[in-house]
């Protein structure tokens, strides 16, 4: 963001991707994403996925360092909630130690609950899918749940990919095993389909609506599908429960709180649109007269013209 608004302020804006502040970012970006990549195979979903909510409270406070934003008093007491209910996620998160092997993820795949779960998904997400495809309904919830359903197809296969590659660096070969692969592929398509249907939401709706819902769809998701498929909770106490839920719930108003009424920084655009003009496209623009106080005004050549208006 950061790149892009100094590049904005440029006489001559040169691509994004010229900008070594943008390569930077990119590649700080991709370093988190391995981090978490690699978490998966040490930690259960139900821990790594809400801590997520870092993220949140990291991008409302870097934000007043790098593009000199205002902090509210809302960001303080956002990240207060999301601080707290991590905390209370590392706890009481399920601490069940367990040697995922591509066996176990065979085994895992063939139960009986998470047959009866996928059925479900699967139903569910046929009928959100005919309402978007048929009914054209395109309502944030609508979107933001076909991506939740399959965000817990990837973390599934996230943490199966994770825990094979971890076993065989530590010199128990995994990767020989089809279902490997199976997992590389479900994680690779359901990636794809959920950056479809969350740039289609992020094109609709403001992305002050977007990012709480999702971060809420998305973590209930992937507890779910990490309780059902990896049995994560099987032995937990009532009390260690109840207290992770309620971290979740402080962890999911923490990020409400930050982005709630938070305004959305657009990037100066260098035309005025006019609406509708007559022998104008409705696309068409009417640029300013640098030389005029006056907007829309026409060149000298143009004297025919204005006459005739």
């Amino acid at each position: 963001k950061c790149a892009h608004l100094r590049l904005a302020c440029q006489t001559e804006p040169k691509p994004y991707y010229t900008s070594k502040l943008w390569w930077c970012g990119i590649t700080l970006l991709g370093l988190g994403e391995v981090g978490q990549f690699t978490a998966y195979g040490f930690a259960p979903i139900a821990l790594v996925t809400p801590l997520g909510c870092i993220s949140v409270i990291g991008s409302a406070f870097i934000s007043v360092l790098f593009l000199k934003k205002t902090m509210r008093a809302a960001d303080i007491l956002g990240g207060t909630l999301a601080v707290t209910g991590a905390y209370l996620l590392v706890t009481f998160a399920p601490n069940v130690p367990q040697e995922l092997t591509a066996r176990r993820v065979q085994n895992y795949l063939v139960s009986w609950p998470f047959l009866v779960y996928s059925i479900l998904e699967i139903i569910i997400f046929c009928i959100l899918l005919y309402f978007y495809k048929r009914k054209a309904v395109k309502h944030i919830v609508v979107l933001l749940m076909m991506v939740a359903l399959l965000a817990s197809l990837t973390v599934i296969a996230v943490k199966a990919v994770a825990s094979m590659i971890t076993l065989s660096v530590q010199g128990k070969m995994q990767l020989t095993y089809p279902v490997f692969y199976i997992m590389i592929v479900l994680m690779t398509t359901s990636c794809v389909f959920q950056v479809k249907f969350l740039n289609q939401a992020m094109h609709l709706y403001e992305a002050t609506a977007v990012v709480p819902i999702n971060f809420v769809f998305f973590t209930t998701s992937a507890i779910i599908s990490g309780v059902i498929f990896y049995r994560e909770f099987q032995s937990a106490a009532l009390l260690n429960v109840f207290m992770f839920l309620f971290g979740c719930l402080l962890s999911f108003l923490g990020v409400f709180v930050i982005v709630r009424n938070k305004k959305e920084e657009h990037l100066q655009i260098p035309f005025i649109d006019c609406g509708h003009v007559p022998g104008q496209k409705m696309t068409g623009k009417i640029q300013p007269d640098s030389h005029s106080s006056c907007y829309g005004t026409l060149n000298n050549e143009d004297d025919l013209v204005k006459s005739q208006s």
